[in-house]
């Protein structure tokens, strides 16, 4: 197994279509193969053993990408909005490394020990006029490692997600159609390089032989001014996106992209309120809730449109619910809700959710691999099942408030405050408390022309559940803090209550 044969198979079967869009500049796959191969033959040449990029999307992304796999060294895509001196602390992870930047930091990348570094533009023109030598094969070692993927660090310092070409090729084989796309379908990706989404958009979109089209800096006009031009058949957006849209859209009947075919989101907790607005907007198009983590080569779970629709249209409770859900595994994926013991837990019991499959990972650079011997894999992430088999996940077990020997959910409470009709947005937290441990504490988002006060939120919780996960705590903010794949970032929160608090 190895990324290149999904290129590969593409190129042998679709040279001419187009496979990347960047502005006016595409390639081609036949383009996009011969580019791969003269890029690995600098990478092999070069001596290093990683290759890294720091930069938003461009064709240099899928290049390097497939250059890869072909020169058989990892693949470390790295955020490109981090500080040089934090840029600095992850590459002494993965020197000897060979790196594609933007030209802005080719300066001090270039003072790096144990790096070479090229501009983004001289690694695509040097790229796209050369050619594969004829006798440079690529290694099918399943167990080579294909990407090394730095986890954003929300609850700690940063570590690299270990993915084998197993992982990532077995992901694709079984969520993918070879050459299933027809030749005028596009997937507009917005997602940066450094997510797991971003390089699953890409291997997924090349083994079907879609389009993409790259919007390096997401914005929401620009978004739907890209899907419109391009004629998008396809999109991938995490929650902040797709609420960033529907503001955009305010006012609209329609969102007026009739050829959407299909809407995926993930990434990130979606509020119904904002996936309801949305189905309204987008009535002729497909939505899918994909639920994945890096350390699982992407999707584990899915809330498939038929889903969505029974949903949306159900007077049940119960079934409505599972709008918020993030639906069922994939059939080559098993899943189980865990008490603190590691013991299986039944439907609608809360506890840590584990999973098992061939994509799953479980394994980070420099450290023992977190599978246990049975191949489960412990994601740190809450949540439950409930009688059909829909996943709640309920945010990452270290959130658990813990209030006088009581763990509490904060997805629960969450909810329950996103249901009122003036929040925007809510995040729930534990705050230091002398008499409980933990109390509960939450950061309010109120909608434009709206209004709420403390006390009225205290009671509409109180109300709805029990009087312990009542906040003691409600300050209004006018933006919550997430990292640019729509991730809360809890720990700030909790910080600024804490201190809000004393």
């Amino acid at each position: 197994m190895n990324l290149m044969m999904l290129l590969e198979m593409a190129s042998q079967g679709f040279a001419d279509r187009v496979a990347f869009t960047n502005g006016d500049d595409t390639l081609s796959y036949g383009e996009l193969f011969s580019a791969a191969g003269a890029a690995a033959a600098a990478v092999k040449a070069s001596g290093c053993e990683q290759l890294a990029v720091l930069d938003v999307s461009s064709l240099a992304v899928p290049i390097s990408l497939f250059a890869s796999a072909w020169a058989g060294v990892p693949f470390v895509p790295l955020n490109y909005r981090l500080t040089d001196s934090e840029i600095e602390g992850l590459a002494a992870q993965i020197t000897p490394a060979y790196f594609v930047s933007g030209d802005e930091r080719v300066d001090a990348l270039s003072k790096l020990p144990d790096v070479q570094v090229t501009s983004r533009n001289s690694f695509l023109e040097e790229a796209r006029s050369g050619s594969p030598p004829p006798d440079l094969e690529w290694s099918m070692d399943p167990e080579d490692i294909a990407i090394l993927l730095f986890t954003s660090g929300t609850t700690g310092a940063p570590k690299a997600a270990v993915l084998r070409h197993k992982h990532m090729v077995s992901y694709i084989l079984g969520s993918v159609e070879f050459g299933g796309a027809d030749e005028d379908h596009a997937a507009l990706v917005c997602v940066p390089p450094y997510h797991i989404a971003g390089i699953s958009a890409i291997a997924s979109s090349v083994f079907a032989a879609r389009r993409v089209a790259q919007l390096p800096n997401f914005d929401a006009e620009g978004w739907l001014d890209l899907a419109r031009s391009e004629k998008a058949t396809n999109a991938f957006v995490v929650p902040t996106m797709l609420s960033r849209i529907i503001d955009v859209l305010e006012g609209s009947e329609t969102a007026d992209l009739p050829h959407l075919r299909a809407l995926s989101y993930g990434g990130g907790k979606m509020p119904q309120s904002v996936i309801e607005r949305a189905m309204k907007l987008f009535p002729s198009t497909d939505f899918t809730n994909a639920y994945g983590l890096t350390e699982t080569s992407s999707t584990i779970c899915l809330l498939d449109p038929d889903d969505h629709r029974a949903a949306a249209s159900s007077n049940d409770p119960a079934v409505r619910r599972r709008l918020t859900s993030v639906g069922r595994p994939l059939p080559s994926i098993e899943l189980s809700i865990r008490d603190d013991e590691g013991k299986p837990l039944p439907a609608g019991e809360r506890g840590e959710i584990y999973v098992r499959g061939e994509q799953v990972s479980g394994e980070y650079l420099g450290r023992a691999s977190t599978l246990a011997s049975d191949g489960w894999f412990p994601t740190r992430d809450g949540g439950s099942v409930d009688s059909e088999g829909y996943l709640f996940v309920e945010g990452r077990i270290d959130d658990v408030i813990v209030r006088g020997g009581e763990n509490m959910s904060p997805g629960e409470i969450e909810d329950v405050l996103l249901e009122h009709p003036a929040v925007s947005d809510a995040a729930v937290v534990g705050i230091p408390d002398e008499q409980w441990g933990e109390a509960v504490a939450a950061a309010i988002v109120l909608k434009e022309g709206t209004s709420a006060d403390a006390d009225e939120l205290k009671s509409w919780v109180k109300q709805r559940l029990r009087s312990s996960r009542t906040p003691q705590l409600v300050a209004f903010r006018d933006e919550l803090p997430y990292n640019e794949t729509g991730k809360l970032l809890r720990r700030v929160v909790r910080t600024d209550l804490g201190v809000a608090a004393s």
